[in-house]
């Protein structure tokens, strides 16, 4: 069932209470503020200053987040051409832009033309693409994450993804029939 068109708001920082203007699209399903807010106290610690890949960004709702929060930049890969223009014209109302930019293709295709290490990726794909095994390699092999990199794995409750053997689970919470969990690369964090 699509998503009905509205807004959402972001929950912290900055742009608190801003609202993302939500168009109607099928299969898009936006983190509930419960989650957002759940993971962003988990990140806090590591969003300022943070480069972000937000892939398959729907709303662009967890990188609208953490640019509120004090990341540096963000990158925004999504595909669907009417969450594209409407995330790039919440990005320009928001005045987030010049901080931001949106790669409108697959994320498989846009993780091939990005450069450089992330330090925090929300990895969050439609549920019904079984892409979370497929895209975490592509990250590794594409050498975009740091030694400490942070993943945020979005995925339905019972799945469970292949991830490569450097990603430990830091930290983790259900709601629904969601799973959310924080993964971590390398050592301990500090």
């Amino acid at each position: 069932m699509p998503a009905a068109p509205g807004k959402i708001r972001i929950i912290g920082g900055h742009l608190r209470n801003s609202r993302i203007e939500v168009p109607e699209r099928p299969g898009l399903r936006p983190t509930p503020e419960r989650v957002r807010e759940t993971l962003f106290n988990w990140l806090a610690a590591w969003l300022e200053g943070a480069r972000v890949l937000d892939l398959f960004a729907g709303t662009g709702a967890l990188g609208l987040e953490a640019l509120s929060r004090g990341a540096r930049e963000a990158v925004f890969c999504e595909r669907d051409p009417a969450l594209v223009a409407a995330l790039r014209a919440n990005l320009m109302r928001l005045r987030q832009d010049g901080h931001a930019r949106v790669v409108a293709d697959d994320a498989s295709v846009a993780l091939a033309g990005l450069s450089g290490t992330f330090d925090v990726v929300f990895l969050d794909p439609p549920f019904g693409a079984d892409l979370w095994s497929k895209v975490a390699a592509q990250l590794e092999t594409r050498g975009l994450l740091g030694a400490q990199s942070l993943i945020y794995l979005e995925a339905p409750r019972e799945a469970a993804p292949a991830l490569p053997p450097g990603w430990v689970l830091h930290k983790q919470t259900r709601a629904g029939e969601v799973q959310a969990a924080l993964y971590r690369r390398g050592a301990a964090l500090a």
